[in-house]
């Protein structure tokens, strides 16, 4: 309930939210009928700071109409999701602006076939004085006074729920402050990432008005920007914003628009002395039209527009906390989806989309045996080949620029960091495989192999070692390459494996190898000290192939000094090895 809600809050352009669980019981003497006085107790507020369009008043009434014929129309923004407050109310009520509108599905309230009630602050202030303790609610909280009332206008939006005390029609669900706290409770669960992928809404907070009217803050959570980067997230927002409008307008375009920008998240919990502060980089992506002509076609069918979202946790400090701890890669389709097996994808990174999910909105559809023809499952599966790839691919390079320009950040990115985003591949789950392949295709076009010199480069550049670090001669060797020109790379495994899948044969991935070095020996020869002849020579021996040592300057005598190898038998050139039966 408080995700549909804070959706509607975030698709009306609002900037914050805020829930409240108030305990007051309202008078029940000036009301617009006896039966009214059932909803005066305990209700679960929430508010936002936009205001209700005439489009939205529309919408609210057709949900209360439709939903009499159990037939909850999706209109505008309160569609289907509106609908889940009658989980916990029969009356819901809406402030916003200069109007105040009661909903009454049951059709009892306010006459026969009347779905709900709309006071307007101005043309019904006579009715609305009368009515004191009916319009009480709605006075005292979120900032509306008796002024409010007076001037005609509230400039935000509320809704009251008033908690369904006995089963109804409409549902046997009944509420008390035990469930709503339980309701708190489920949103603090998933409150370190849900304002990761919104646009819109910053600020979502929980509070408790008591009986005696003590109000007290439970949680709060809040998206903002480094100083240093302020303008990043809004500017970024903006040409997203405006290529959306281009592909929903049916303006060709054959590329991917994507924008990055850093967001810290922090969390304050009364029962937690100190914020808990997390950061993160998102990148978002819009595909344009022409990229794929079967994504654009079902785009039109379904209202739908192929955005995508990608963000990775920067750590605290080191101190790996919240969504950063234990991280797993969910799912969104712009807030959260409930957490489970089915909400995770095995990669390193929480991924958002416009996906189409199932009836129950729980889930993203997948085209298994039961949707292979669903428009809605074959969408996600062309949204997550055609966009998902780039948009990882513009993630992980922005991470790499980053790590050079913003060294004495707060949150500084390494190498190893940027490598823990490459996906495992053994570790995705099934419907995210497909990504692999693109991904790693498209990621090894770019300088992303950190070399033990300290530069990015491109994989064709550089020689990578599994030479086992434990091994005395290892360092003397990867020295000498260096020194030699080679640009050396050490990567983990998961990066590896994912150059091995991606790189052709007859592109052969190039390694440190006993052969590499004798060729450099040959060409370069070594005028290092005899410590890293003898430790090169060992290198060089290990792969058996002796045939190979002829001309290498590595033959050790007596004196320190180095001789070629060879294989002519003249006097000179003949060395004597001492041994136990042959001592010197």
């Amino acid at each position: 309930l408080s995700q549909e809600l804070i959706q509607n809050a975030e698709d009306a352009g609002a900037t914050e939210v805020r829930f409240l669980y108030d305990e007051t019981q309202y008078g029940t003497e000036t009301l617009w009928s006896k039966d009214m006085a059932q909803y005066q107790g305990p209700a679960f507020y929430a508010y936002n700071d936009a205001v209700f369009t005439p489009e939205d008043w529309h919408g609210i009434q057709e949900i209360a109409r439709s939903r009499k014929k159990d037939d909850p129309l999706k209109v505008g923004r309160f569609g289907i999701g509106f609908n889940s407050v009658y989980h916990i109310t029969d009356v819901p009520s809406i402030f916003s602006g200069d109007q105040i509108g009661m909903l009454d599905p049951h059709q009892t309230l306010f006459g026969p076939h009347e779905s709900g009630q709309c006071w307007n602050l101005k043309e019904d202030s006579k009715e609305i004085n009368e009515l004191t303790d009916q319009f009480a609610p709605f006075i005292g909280v979120f900032g509306s006074t008796k002024e409010t009332f007076k001037n005609g206008n509230f400039p935000g939006t509320f809704f009251r729920f008033p908690l369904r005390l006995q089963p109804s029609q409409l549902s046997s669900n009944v509420y008390d402050k035990q469930k709503v706290l339980e309701l708190f409770e489920s949103f603090r669960a998933d409150a370190d990432t849900v304002l990761l992928f919104l646009k819109s809404v910053q600020d979502v907070s929980l509070h408790v008005r008591e009986a005696d009217g003590t109000e007290r803050l439970i949680f709060r959570v809040t998206a903002s920007e480094n100083k240093a980067l302020k303008h990043e997230r809004p500017n970024s927002i903006k040409i997203l914003g405006t290529a959306i409008n281009q592909y929903c307008k049916g303006v060709p375009s054959n590329s991917i628009t994507c924008v990055t920008y850093h967001v810290n998240i922090v969390v304050e919990d009364e029962s937690v002395k100190d914020a808990q502060k997390t950061s993160w980089l998102v990148c978002n992506c819009v595909g344009g039209r022409g990229i794929c002509t079967e994504l654009d076609c079902l785009a039109d069918d379904l209202k739908f527009v192929p955005t995508i979202g990608i963000a990775m946790p920067l750590s605290t400090n080191g101190e790996e906390k919240g969504a950063v701890a234990e991280f797993s890669g969910r799912t969104f389709c712009f807030l959260p989806l409930p957490p489970g097996e089915e909400s995770k994808t095995g990669l390193p990174v929480h991924v958002s989309g416009f996906f189409g999910l199932t009836d129950n909105r729980r889930s993203i559809k997948w085209r298994e045996l039961d949707q292979w023809r669903d428009p809605a499952a074959l969408w996600n599966d062309l949204l997550v080949v055609n966009i998902v790839p780039k948009a990882y691919t513009t993630l992980v390079l922005e991470a790499i620029k980053r790590m050079e320009t913003e060294k004495n950040s707060d949150f500084p990115l390494s190498a190893e960091r940027i490598y823990r985003l490459w996906p495992d591949e053994n570790k995705i789950r099934v419907p995210w495989k497909p990504i692999v392949v693109p991904l790693f295709k498209e990621l090894l076009q770019h300088t992303v192999i950190y070399s033990v010199s300290n530069q990015w480069i491109k994989v064709e550049q550089v020689h990578f070692s599994e030479m086992d670090e434990s091994l005395e001669y290892t360092e003397s060797v990867l020295n000498y390459l260096q020194k030699s020109g080679k640009q050396i790379a050490k990567v983990p495994a998961n990066i590896a494996s994912a150059v091995h899948l991606t790189i052709s044969t007859a592109k052969a991935v190039k390694k440190v190898t006993p052969a590499v070095v004798r060729q450099v020996l040959r060409k370069s020869g070594h005028s290092g000290p005899a410590e890293e002849k003898l430790h090169l020579l060992e290198f060089v021996l290990s792969d058996g192939v002796y045939s190979e040592l002829i001309g290498l300057e590595l033959l050790p005598l007596q004196n320190g000094n180095f001789i070629p190898f060879s294989s002519s038998v003249s006097e000179q050139d003949v060395v004597y090895i001492t041994s136990e039966e042959y001592p010197r």
